[in-house]
């Protein structure tokens, strides 16, 4: 597999894994939705959940979206 097969095939790694989480994500929060609790309780879990979400997917987004380096300016 050639260094450029490789890195379209992690791109499609990366943006499927993107695509799971964003999916889990959404069953979480339809989830607590549905829970018969507290608007604080829920306010909270869907804060816990928004970072959660931020921590687990902007890292996968940053490194689709890296630069490539190919090689050393001249």
């Amino acid at each position: 597999m050639s260094r450029d097969d490789q890195r379209q095939a992690m791109r499609q790694v990366r943006e499927g894994l993107i695509d799971q989480l964003e999916a889990l994500y959404r069953q979480a929060f339809d989830s607590i939705g549905a829970q018969d609790l507290g608007e604080g309780a829920i306010a909270r879990l869907t804060q816990l959940l928004l970072r959660s979400r931020e921590a687990a997917i902007t890292p996968l987004q940053d490194e689709i979206e890296a630069p490539l380096i190919t090689r050393a300016p001249e």
